[in-house]
């Protein structure tokens, strides 16, 4: 069995919609879900689905102990499904090439630190782009940054406002994300 751990800050529409794609998979599973935020809508998604939730703090990411408790899960795969805090650099080197995030854009572009979530969607409207999309990627240690994985656009010219191109760029990131973790997890890396 191959374990997937999920770190999310928020709600975790993408954490439950991966919970949900790999619920019945003989070969892999969400292991757990880890979020920086105790009130997050996530923790009661993952307790849905019997996973553990685990909470921790800035200390407990940057001690090292959020580390030990990754261990404990044993995971092939560690997913960022809208996990803001930027990722420690001890997860990283324990887990080269094996930690992957969603952008709500499409990398380079709308990038780094502040880029995220509605952030996005406003500088993607305000600079009238005629597409967005999603970028999945590997994570280094600078934001964003990591060897891209999969990409895909959609047409946002015609939307009036941030919020419309936030759910166009949702849909893509409900669609793909479950596919293309199960992928990677199948290239036995």
């Amino acid at each position: 069995m191959k374990n997937i751990i999920l770190f999310a800050s928020g709600s975790g529409s993408n954490a439950q919609r991966i919970m949900n794609h790999f619920k019945n998979n003989p070969g892999a599973g969400v292991a757990a879900v880890f979020t920086n935020n105790a009130m997050a809508g996530v923790i009661e998604k993952a307790q849905a689905y019997h996973v553990p939730a685990v909470v921790f703090t800035r200390d407990d990411l940057n001690s090292g102990r959020v580390l030990e408790q990754v261990r404990e899960f044993n995971p092939h795969l560690i997913v960022l499904a809208g996990f803001l805090w930027k990722f420690p650099s001890d997860i990283i080197a324990a887990y080269p090439e094996k930690i992957v995030n969603i952008h709500p854009a499409l990398l380079p572009k709308y990038g780094g630190k502040g880029m995220y979530g509605i952030n996005v969607h406003r500088a993607v409207h305000e600079n009238k782009e005629a597409e967005s999309g999603i970028t999945i990627h590997y994570v280094n240690a600078n934001y964003d940054e990591g060897n891209i994985i999969f990409q895909q656009a959609v047409a946002v010219d015609d939307c009036a406002t941030p919020e419309e191109v936030a759910a166009r760029v949702l849909e893509l990131e409900h669609r793909y994300f479950s596919e293309v973790i199960e992928k990677l997890l199948k290239e036995d890396f």
